[in-house]
């Protein structure tokens, strides 16, 4: 990897020499707006930095080289999947019909992309074995909130507001506890067994009659399946409470297994993980929230068929939780989720998880004797790892192996999580990557694997080839430093 410790690192403003422009303006530009105020005019001149167009074209280009991204760098992210996300999904829901309609639009002059998102709820609806959906949450952990509140809307109906309790294995989504919390239930936290699964027993210890629901990250954040689900969903049944799947992980069942046929009952989505739309700075996301029939009434503003073909918006819903966020939702981005179900059909859905989970498995596989994994089963869609107890012995932490692969041109997975595994690597290679890719990725970290044990110093000064070297963590945690 080219070494840009050697490269003009300096910020644009530190390059800024007097006098210098990219572009010249002939006269004085003519303002519309009424003059500023006297008392509110600048009395000294901004400082901005003054670069020509080859300075300010370079210095970006620059910036992008050193920045790692989906489009120069593999991103093997454990339980924050970065896949590829088609180009031509952008343009789609960058159409003038969608971007122009302006969102207090009548139904009338919105009858396309209502369409459209009837369409994506039928699709998602079909592919999870619910019968009932809403759109409208805005990420994840928004749409575990929404769920919840479902169910929370469903017992106080049937005058069960004593069921004050969610149970929460600790191989779930952190975001579980969260959302429970919120919405003032207890948070049960209950161990898992030595296979990183729910242990039955324990389980069935804590459901009571103050059960509302059980909440379950599936697969599970050490990336192995639930395979009791079917007991499990008939236990929590038989208690009189619901079945939660938290749904971040669907792209490793997406077209084999449908959650509602296991007894689920309530299930979110992340657009972002399982149906290809950008995340983060890429963003925003969708967190769509489907039920089984009997918790339909209580969910948010569906988009309905009506006779004669036409769509609208379902407010004659008395018993809904209200609306969650603004009109549908993010509604590019369910655009963009619907077009990427569009081009797959229900056969190659299923190639798209096995490939997502023969390529975990594969990097598993590739180093199993240099870092351990913290379950013996096959994986799913993630695999977790952790340094050799060699490593260990050398003092090296998972979080020197991370600084040491940025060296090697390839940004970290995730790292420390899920908290059950010590020094964990979670690796997520995605449906998306070659077998080339994935290859490459576990020769580095075999690379690592040797230094630190010939020089383990190499690894603690990791990384070595960045602009910035290590931080203090918990210092930049702390005291963050924004601004120049």
């Amino acid at each position: 990897m080219e070494d840009i410790t050697t490269l003009d690192n300096r910020l644009s403003i530190e390059k800024s020499s007097p006098g210098r422009r990219a572009l010249k303006f002939k006269g004085r530009l003519k303002h519309s707006a009424p003059p500023i105020p006297e008392n509110l005019r600048r009395k000294t001149a901004p400082r901005l930095a003054e670069l020509s167009e080859f300075d300010v074209v370079r210095h970006f280009t620059r910036l992008s080289k050193i920045n790692f991204s989906l489009d120069s760098h593999f991103y093997p992210l454990g339980s924050c999947t970065m896949k590829y996300n088609p180009r031509v999904n952008e343009d789609i829901a960058a159409l003038d019909g969608f971007t122009g309609l302006h969102p207090m639009a009548p139904d009338e002059a919105a009858q396309g992309t209502l369409e459209c998102l009837y369409n994506l709820q039928t699709l998602l609806c079909e592919l999870c074995g619910m019968e009932a959906i809403t759109l409208q949450p805005a990420a994840g952990a928004h749409g575990e909130f929404a769920g919840l509140m479902a169910a929370k809307a469903y017992f106080a109906h049937k005058n069960q507001k004593d069921r004050v309790e969610v149970i929460v294995p600790d191989s779930a989504h952190g975001t579980n506890p969260a959302s429970a919390a919120m919405l003032g239930f207890s948070s049960i936290n209950i161990d898992s067994g030595p296979d990183g699964r729910v242990d039955l027993e324990v389980l069935k210890r804590h459901l009571g009659p103050k059960t509302a629901v059980v909440m379950l990250t599936i697969p599970n954040t050490l990336g192995i399946f639930e395979s009791g689900i079917e007991t499990i969903s008939k236990m929590v049944h038989e208690a009189g409470a619901l079945v939660y799947m938290d749904g971040a992980n669907f792209n490793a069942m997406i077209g084999m297994i449908k959650p509602g046929e296991l007894g689920v009952d309530i299930m979110h989505l992340n657009m972002h993980k399982t149906f290809s739309t950008p995340h983060g700075g890429g963003g925003p996301g969708a967190g769509a929230i489907a039920v089984k029939k009997y918790l339909d009434a209580y969910l948010p503003v569906p988009v309905i068929k009506k006779e004669g073909n036409r769509y609208c918006a379902d407010f004659n819903r008395p018993l809904s939780i209200g609306k969650v966020k603004a009109f549908f939702g993010n509604t590019g981005v369910l655009l963009k989720a619907y077009a990427y179900l569009l081009m797959h059909s229900p056969r190659e859905l299923g190639e798209i998880s096995e490939n997502a989970i023969i390529n975990a498995n594969y990097a598993k596989a590739l180093l199993k004797d240099y870092y351990p994994s913290h379950s013996k089963d096959h994986c799913m869609h993630e695999c977790v790892l952790a340094p050799s107890p060699e490593m260990m012995a050398k003092e090296i932490t998972t979080l020197d192996v991370a600084k040491r692969l940025l060296d090697y041109g390839f940004h970290a997975p995730t790292i420390y999580f899920p908290h059950i595994a010590h020094e964990a690597i979670m690796i997520e290679p995605t449906e998306t990557e070659t077998r080339e890719t994935v290859e490459e990725f576990a020769s580095a970290m075999k690379k690592i694997s040797a230094e630190a044990l010939n020089n383990p110093q190499k690894l603690k000064d990791a990384p070595q080839t960045m602009p910035v070297k290590r931080l203090d963590e918990v210092q930049a945690a702390r005291q963050p430093n924004l601004r120049w």
